[in-house]
């Protein structure tokens, strides 16, 4: 329970505290509703970003830290499960899908011919940086991790990178309405 509350206060090492003793039982939860293992740990990193932002209103007289998590994880790997019901699965599906980033953009604008001319002259707008990043991850299918070792750079960079280029290819495919 300490650790998940050092969590809310941005504690780095208490986070991978909490990651150690639980990821084996929160990687069991999403498997067995993905029924997938490479689904399943998307889901999970993606469980781990959700609980990095939230531990803070983590509330120890409400609920045992495991319960907390564990519902965390069933939440989000059923909303995977939707996802992929409503929407059958191509590349750029998944990988829209694999990242829990609230300004990513969605995959129902890529339909037309127009929008992807759209996205085509917006991901011009980006840095090169920050566009070979986002190219990797969504056309190509690769993690961040992947992405990190070949372009060789940290982690964190290559995730702010996409989630900085993703939030501006937003605000440039909106305002082309």
């Amino acid at each position: 329970m300490e650790a998940l509350v050092a969590t809310g206060h941005e504690d780095r090492e208490a986070f991978r505290t909490v990651y150690r003793l639980t990821s084996a039982k929160l990687f069991g939860i999403c498997l067995r509703i993905c029924g997938d293992r490479q689904d399943a740990e998307d889901v999970l990193h993606d469980v781990y970003v959700i609980v990095w932002r939230r531990a803070g209103a983590f509330e120890p007289g409400r609920a045992s830290p495991i319960t907390w998590l564990a519902t965390i994880a069933r939440n989000r790997a059923i909303d995977w499960q939707r996802g992929r019901t409503r929407h059958p699965a191509d590349p750029i599906d998944d990988a829209a899908l694999a990242l829990p980033d609230p300004t990513q953009v969605p995959v129902d604008r890529l339909v037309d011919e127009e929008t992807v001319a759209r996205l085509q002259a917006c991901l011009g707008t980006l840095e090169t940086r920050q566009r070979e990043a986002i190219r990797i991850a969504f056309f190509d299918g690769v993690r961040y991790p992947e992405i990190a070792r070949r372009l060789t750079l940290p982690l964190g960079t290559v995730k702010s990178w996409v989630h900085r280029g993703l939030a501006r290819l937003r605000t440039c495919l909106d305002g082309d309405h």
